[in-house]
């Protein structure tokens, strides 16, 4: 693989770091600033927000921008946002500090994707979206917990320090490494735009955002679940997600390979996979070993599916890839909110802890229905062609 990748990754580290590592700092910061656990909860939202609305919107502005000087002023403006956040004397400027850097997070994502696919071969661009996103599956198991202890142990503060330094590595590394690049041919922000008229685009974002919700719908509440559910002790949840974490590393890169060879198929088996995986947390979390094997294949079975996804919507918008490869992030971050506010949505009405898993499941079936049909669009479009009705690349264009 391309030693720019590794540029990419390590930008993509210190985005998933500071993206997650806020949610074992909320006493810290609640305490601080004299707000409630739940008002700080509200840095999480709003990180959230951020992405959905700063990739897409980041992104088209910047079309017309070569791909580097797009990527170098993205992780400006999120070490921009983490000084801020480490500066901040108010909870409001803590607020802005975390919106700015979440600005530039879907896009970095969605321009990094285009980017990393187009340094390899055509067979291993999935495999280089997924080398990408393994700085984002290593930020849960490695910059998450040493993030989190050392605003423990050095103020809340601290982190957000350590990130900044992270991001002027990451920024380093684009500058050195990445090479430069012409402008992405287009004809600007309204050719960027009329990739949505594409329906097999808006199927990719669904999928996304019903697969992925899946996951989210369980994992929010999984300290809750193998505390008052499975017996753990609240020590071991750190483990146990650092097992999880060990999952998405895996299934990453499995599922990068797997989609270089067959991408809608993997997405299938995948997705399927992962519903089944959820339906039996369902069941399993009720015991301490049972809870251990399922979380890891959790892991495996859940992050597998970001590197098809996103190769999914980057074969359907040739036309302007980072765009819909931003608003794929944004659809990403979508099903995160979704599903946790279902998981959320079903303890709040008695159906107990173990409830987000069935609920992942039905979502990811969700997402598995939708890929069926975008999958049977494709055949019976190459059908069409086959027998002359329409030209070939209108067909493919939908």
């Amino acid at each position: 693989m391309p030693v720019a990748l590794l540029a990419l990754a390590i930008s993509a580290f210190a985005i998933g770091t500071t993206e997650f590592v806020i949610m074992g700092l909320l006493p810290e910061v609640a305490a601080d600033f004299g707000v409630t656990i739940p008002a700080a909860g509200l840095l999480i939202s709003g990180y959230a927000l951020g992405v959905v609305v700063g990739g897409p919107v980041l992104t088209a502005v910047g079309s017309k921008l070569p791909r580097k000087t797009i990527l170098v002023s993205l992780m400006a403006l999120f070490i921009a946002g983490n000084l801020v956040s480490a500066l901040a004397e108010t909870y409001g400027v803590l607020m802005t500090g975390r919106v700015v850097a979440a600005l530039a997070h879907g896009a970095f994502f969605g321009v990094g994707s285009v980017v990393a696919a187009d340094l390899v071969a055509p067979e291993r661009r999935a495999s280089a979206i997924a080398m990408m996103f393994t700085g984002l599956t290593m930020a849960n198991v490695l910059g998450v917990p040493l993030g989190t202890a050392l605003g423990q142990q050095l103020g809340w503060r601290s982190t957000f320090w350590a990130v900044t330094v992270l991001g002027v590595l990451g920024l380093i590394g684009i500058l050195a490494l990445v090479p430069r690049t012409q402008a992405a041919p287009g004809g600007g922000l309204r050719q960027e735009l009329a990739v949505f008229r594409i329906p097999q685009v808006w199927l990719a974002l669904a999928m996304t955002a019903l697969g992925f919700g899946g996951v989210f719908a369980s994992f929010t509440y999984i300290a809750p679940m193998m505390t008052q559910v499975a017996g753990f002790t609240g020590g071991t949840v750190t483990w146990l997600l650092v097992l999880f974490g060990a999952g998405l590393f895996v299934g990453n890169l499995l599922g990068g390979k797997a989609a270089d060879r067959a991408l809608m198929p993997s997405l299938y088996l995948i997705l399927a996979v992962l519903a089944a995986v959820l339906f039996t947390f369902t069941f399993t979390a009720h015991s301490q070993l049972g809870s251990v094997l399922t979380i890891a294949v959790f892991g495996i079975a859940g992050f597998a599916t970001v590197a098809p996804l996103q190769m999914r919507v980057l074969t359907k918008a040739a036309g302007a890839p980072a765009l819909a490869s931003a608003a794929n992030v944004a659809a990403f971050n979508l099903g995160n909110a979704g599903g946790a506010w279902l998981g959320g949505l079903a303890i709040e009405h008695g159906l107990g802890y173990t409830a987000p898993n069935w609920i992942g499941g039905t979502l990811t079936v969700a997402g598995l229905a939708v890929a069926l049909f975008s999958g049977w669009l494709d055949r019976r479009r190459r059908a069409t062609i086959s027998t002359g009705s329409i030209e070939p690349a209108t067909a493919l264009a939908r």
